[in-house]
């Protein structure tokens, strides 16, 4: 049990319910599901039921979350690579759960994934390659010049802000998943 309770939608007040609205009826409930996104009793599952609690936050959080994962420039299997390799550090069950699934469905292997739950990054080359360790770099706390100059190369300026726009996300929802005891 983590330490809030599930928020189910029928009790959630106007702007929390908007939120609940967004996230349950948008683009990660859209398409194939890789990993529910709901409980049975309707709460949302993962770092998302912590949202409900601050509507103008959470409404900002989800928001920034679908612009990585659905209006990046990163491929899937790139966008998931960097996600797995944060959910490794931070040792985030249901990131790794969420995301080990989505992965599966980009392409994934089982030794890639068993790789990447280790940071091990010698698997993956040209951009993949590129992306799994600028995100390790970023990890760490910093891009060197080297490793600057390698990100850049491969993903442009731009690509590189969207990378570590991604490590920083995905370590709030780790943090907050960590902080608020939620498990898979």
């Amino acid at each position: 049990m983590g330490r809030i309770p599930d928020l189910v939608p029928e009790r959630l007040s106007a702007d929390g319910r908007a939120l609940y609205d967004s996230i349950a009826g948008g683009p990660r409930a859209a398409g194939p599901q890789h990993f529910a996104l709901t409980n049975p009793d309707g709460s949302l599952r993962g770092p998302f039921n912590a949202m409900l609690l601050a509507p103008g936050l959470g409404a900002a959080l989800q928001d920034l979350g679908a612009a990585i994962r659905y209006r990046g420039t990163l491929t899937d299997r790139a966008r998931e690579i960097a996600i797995l390799l944060v959910a490794a550090r931070w040792d985030s069950a249901f990131e790794r759960e969420a995301h080990e699934a989505v992965g599966r469905a980009t392409g994934l292997a089982d030794d890639e994934l068993a790789a990447l739950r280790r940071e091990d990054v010698a698997a993956f080359a040209g951009v993949e390659g590129a992306v799994a360790r600028a995100t390790v770099a970023l990890l760490d706390g910093d891009l060197d010049d080297a490793a600057w100059a390698d990100a850049e190369e491969a993903l442009g300026a731009a690509g590189v802000l969207e990378l570590s726009t991604l490590v920083g996300y995905y370590a709030t929802l780790a943090l907050q998943l960590r902080v608020f005891r939620v498990g898979v």
